[in-house]
């Protein structure tokens, strides 16, 4: 098992990943308040949320007139598990690299402390708080 602190360098270091990642793949949530928790962790580019009313074949069509490839970063819900399948499906059919596991690696780091990308801020300074890293 990892001390608080070993996991929190594990997911800063997948956060990193995330926002290196964000400068040429788009990055895919649910929802706004998901995009505005990455702002909050420093990922702030080629975030986009699922469209409302559109669905997920022509919105990963229209992903893939933009970018080779898309982090799939949905909640680690049943719904989230569901969505990120689709997704995957959706983009590899239009040729575009569907990368998960950054989602993964959240999904066993936050250990279903958390469900949702919502989360991840309260989550990482209540992780920092309990390593002695405020």
């Amino acid at each position: 098992m990892l001390s608080p602190l070993e996991r929190l360098e594990q997911v800063l270091k997948v956060l990193d990943e995330i926002e290196r990642l964000s400068s040429e793949a788009a990055i895919v949530v649910e929802g706004l308040k998901d995009i505005e928790a990455l702002r909050r962790l420093g990922i702030d580019k080629n975030v986009v949320a699922l469209g409302r009313g559109r669905s997920i074949v022509a919105f990963c069509e229209d992903l893939a007139k933009e970018h080779d490839e898309v982090v799939i970063l949905t909640d680690w819900d049943r719904k989230g598990g569901h969505l990120a399948r689709t997704l995957k499906e959706a983009l590899t059919t239009n040729s575009v690299k569907a990368l998960e596991s950054p989602r993964t690696q959240l999904v066993i780091l936050t250990k279903k402390e958390i469900k949702d990308v919502e989360g991840l801020p309260a989550f990482l300074e209540r992780l920092r708080t309990a390593a002695g890293r405020p």
